[in-house]
């Protein structure tokens, strides 16, 4: 086991191998700790966890030399679709508007962690263990002290910069005494794969309703991703139902313009909460992904975010290291900060705002919502707005989100 590295990352999913993948291509030395193994054991097409992948995303992929591994996977959006149940609102991104070929993707969750898992393999400038954790950690000025334990083992670690990249419950943030600034949203995503009769043509639908939005991504074979948004106090009466029961309680919310829903695979159900760290550097220390910033999963948009924080962060250390600084120092790390914050705020803001909006039951504010889903429809520069900031690529784009190497 390699007992010094130049960067340890506690949390090896799939933002944390993004990260190890990018780090180890640029042959910087890293241990990746995962209380899990990377990548999984293969699933019925009905029992996979679907991840939206924006146009931005895949640029990131690309640059790191996956996305030939990924392309024949995952399923290209042409076109998006925004509607608002029971109303005249709604407005539609397409690909040609945007001058790409697709405004995002649809992959399994497992077939990125394959991926992912393969692309670290190749590196020896990268040490992945799992199942491992975390034990203890101090942080002195010269770099971080950690103690990890695998296997009924425990091993020294010392690191320059300690990367947390455990998720929303992060205990490395926890440990540090960050404060995360909260909002429940007292609602529930009930995730799924579903079947349906007709042929999807390449089209995501968010459909907003008055329990929260219902989503709908495609996938390869007349399948579909759902993600539905309900009140809390209502998903274990929809999680309990027959699949039949089931189907046709989601035909009523979303209507038939897919035709009918044929079938159901496993179906999983999480809080919702806004969640966004106050502080996301500390010296030789800097969060990334959930442990920065969890967000309500309408437009699709947490884990694409993670991945920008990755592609910053990257910018951020290979060019401290090229100038032979250290990229540890807060200095250094202040600057991955001052970079991220607007992003982070604006995509924050931007689904906090959409919840808050089309949770509103008014007359008027419905009224005025539709009114503006319409205007933006119409509305070249203000679509034009909408579609880089889904796509993943409003402001100042590191490399990586540029489709370039890491260098």
């Amino acid at each position: 086991m390699r007992d010094e590295v130049d960067v340890l990352i506690v949390g090896g999913g799939l933002v944390g191998a993004s990260l190890a993948c990018a780090l180890g291509q640029a042959g910087v030395r890293t241990r990746v700790v995962e209380t899990s193994p990377l990548g999984g054991e293969s699933r019925s097409a009905y029992d996979e966890r679907s991840i939206a992948l924006a146009q931005g995303s895949q640029r990131i992929f690309s640059g790191l030399g996956l996305w030939s591994e990924l392309e024949s996977a995952v399923c290209p959006i042409h076109t998006i679709h925004v509607s608002d149940r029971g109303h005249f609102g709604f407005t539609r991104l397409r690909r040609e508007q945007e001058g790409v070929p697709a405004l995002g993707y649809v992959a399994a969750a497992s077939v990125l962690g394959d991926v992912l898992a393969r692309g670290v393999a190749r590196l020896d400038a990268v040490q992945f263990e799992a199942p491992a954790q975390l034990a203890a950690f101090h942080i002195d000025a010269e770099g971080v002290s950690a103690q990890i334990e695998a296997a009924g083992r425990s091993s020294a670690c010392r690191a320059r910069l300690l990367v947390a990249a455990d998720g929303a419950h992060s205990t490395v943030r926890d440990q540090l005494g960050i404060r995360s600034l909260r909002h429940d949203y007292h609602q529930s995503a009930v995730v799924a794969t579903v079947g349906i009769d007709r042929a999807h043509e390449h089209v995501a639908y968010e459909r907003f309703t008055d329990s929260g939005p219902l989503a709908l991504l495609p996938l390869s074979e007349d399948r579909m991703a759902l993600v539905w948004t309900l009140r809390a106090q209502d998903c274990d009466a929809i999680m309990e139902l027959a699949d039949d029961a089931f189907l046709e309680r989601l035909q009523e919310r979303f209507g038939y313009r897919l035709g009918r829903f044929t079938r159901v695979g496993v179906r999983r159900a999480f809080p919702l909460q806004l969640l966004r760290a106050a502080e996301s550097i500390r010296p030789r220390m800097a969060l990334v992904g959930n442990a920065a910033h969890t967000l309500h999963p309408i437009a699709g948009q947490g884990f694409n975010l993670g991945l920008r924080d990755v592609a910053a962060l990257v910018d951020v250390i290979l060019e401290s290291r090229r100038a032979g600084g250290d990229f540890g120092e807060l200095a250094v790390l202040r600057r991955y900060a001052r970079w991220r914050e607007a992003d982070q705020r604006r995509v924050a803001l931007f689904t906090d705002s959409m919840v808050r909006l089309f949770g509103q039951s008014l007359p008027a504010v419905a009224w005025l919502r539709d009114a503006g889903m319409l205007a933006l429809d119409l509305c070249p520069p203000a679509k034009r707005w909408f579609g880089r900031m889904t796509m993943g690529r409003a402001g100042r784009l590191p490399r990586l989100a540029r489709g370039l190497t890491v260098e």
